[in-house]
């Protein structure tokens, strides 16, 4: 499949089917994080797949709904390993888990598996439920699985709804 038809046709996934995923495509969808470009390359990210039955209760009980995703990958940073700017000390943690998280759903999504960002979670909860080490920060979760056929599976009425180009994009 084409780049661009992968990346027009990937949605966020919020019903997911029992289906677990195949540890060919879970390890397909971690490798395509593990080679995403960070600042320096210096890979900041920690990439935690959850999968325990008890312990996706308990992320659903008490950080946020999981959409019955049999696998979800806590996605962190270490903030400490991250690149940070010396003139404004801007750190790179967020943007280089995001760029891995984003290669994560395309290649997901390359693999018939659904995906959906979630950051709307009580990270202070999350820590306490799966007893991340203190340098780990958590930065987003990512369900995925198979689309259970549900309207909550199926792509959102504003999919397609993409802003012109020139409203996005300047040349200078």
């Amino acid at each position: 499949m084409d780049f661009l038809d992968i990346a027009r046709s990937r949605y966020s996934v919020r019903s997911f089917s029992d289906k677990k995923i195949e540890r060919e495509a879970l390890d397909y969808i971690l490798e395509a994080g593990r080679c995403a470009p960070t600042a320096k390359n210096l890979q900041p990210q920690m990439i935690y797949v959850v999968e325990d039955e008890a312990t996706l209760a308990a992320i659903h009980d008490n950080v946020y709904r999981p959409f019955g995703a049999k696998t979800v990958l806590v996605c962190c940073a270490k903030k400490s390993e991250a690149w940070v700017n010396p003139h404004s000390n801007w750190n790179s943690a967020e943007m280089d888990v995001s760029i891995c998280v984003t290669q994560m759903m395309l290649a997901a999504a390359s693999r018939g598996v659904g995906s959906t960002w979630v950051c709307y979670f009580d990270p202070k909860k999350l820590r306490e439920v799966l007893a991340l080490p203190e340098d780990v920060t958590p930065m987003c979760l990512l369900p995925l699985g198979y689309a259970d056929g549900s309207d909550a599976s199926k792509p959102s009425i504003r999919h397609e709804d993409r802003r012109p180009l020139d409203e996005t994009v300047k040349y200078i």
